[in-house]
C-alpha cells in the first residue's frame, strides 16, 4: 500500500512543526488581509486559529478579499473557517462573531487585522499583555506596511505608531484594495511569525511601496 506523503515536508527547515504545534493563532479581523492570513496559516501547518470578526462577505469581498460568489451574505468567520478546513480537514478553528471585546481569550500569536487605527489602539490596550507575537497588517492601495512585536522594546515602539485617529489618512484601508496587495501583506506577516518561531529577529517595521518599488525595513 503506498503511503501519504508529507504535505509539509517542503516547508520543514523554514516552519518549526513543534513549535507551531504548540501555539494557537489569533486572527483579528478577516477582511481583505486577515483572510489570506488564515489560509496562509491553515497551509504552514498550523493546527489551532481563533477567527475574530462581525462582518458579512459582500459582493466586493470576492474580488478584495477572496471569498467566493457563494460566501456572500456568511459571516466572514464562518466562510473563512470552511475554506481553511479545505486546506486541512484536521485544523481546529474557533470562530468569534463579533468584535474584539477585552474578556476575549487570545493565542500565543495574534495577527491584528482590522481597516482603523482607533480599534488598533482599543485592541492593543488589552491584548499586549495576552500575546508573545504580535503583527499588525496595514494597507492602502498599493502601499503595505506590517508592524511586529516580539519584545519588550518593540512594545514602546509599536505604541507610538498608534496615533490620534484624527491624524490618519483619511478613508478606510480598505477603501482601495486589491488581492494582490492584501496577499502579500499576509504574507509578510506570516513570515515574520516563522522567523519568531526560529528564533531569528522580528523585523519591527517593514513598508512596502510597490508602485514605487520601494522596500523599507526598521
Amino acid at each position: 500500500m503506498k503511503s501519504e506523503p508529507d504535505r509539509f515536508a517542503r516547508q520543514q527547515d523554514l516552519v518549526p512543526r513543534q513549535r507551531l504545534a504548540a501555539m494557537r493563532a489569533t486572527v483579528i479581523g478577516v477582511g481583505a488581509i486577515g483572510r489570506q492570513v488564515a489560509l496562509q496559516l491553515a497551509a504552514i501547518g498550523t493546527h489551532r486559529i481563533q477567527l475574530i470578526d462581525f462582518d458579512q462577505v459582500e459582493s466586493t469581498n470576492v474580488t478584495t478579499q477572496g471569498y467566493l460568489a457563494a460566501d456572500v451574505g456568511q459571516a466572514k468567520v464562518l466562510a473563512t473557517a470552511a475554506a481553511l478546513r479545505q486546506i486541512e480537514p484536521t485544523v481546529d478553528v474557533q470562530v468569534v462573531e463579533d468584535r474584539y471585546r477585552p474578556k476575549c481569550p487570545l493565542g500565543e500569536a495574534v495577527f491584528c487585522c482590522v481597516d482603523s487605527i482607533g480599534a488598533r489602539q482599543a485592541i492593543w490596550r488589552s491584548a499586549a499583555t495576552k500575546c508573545r507575537f504580535w503583527t499588525d497588517g496595514r494597507m492602502l492601495g498599493e502601499v503595505i506596511r506590517v508592524l511586529s512585536v516580539a519584545d519588550l522594546a518593540a512594545h514602546d515602539a509599536y505604541a507610538r505608531t498608534l496615533f490620534q485617529p484624527s491624524e490618519a489618512q483619511r478613508g478606510a484601508c480598505t477603501a482601495r484594495s486589491t488581492i494582490y496587495a492584501a496577499s502579500i501583506a499576509a504574507g509578510l506577516m506570516v513570515h515574520q511569525l516563522t522567523r519568531w518561531l526560529r528564533g531569528i529577529a522580528v523585523d519591527f517595521d517593514t513598508t512596502l511601496n510597490l508602485l514605487a518599488g520601494e522596500w523599507n525595513v526598521a
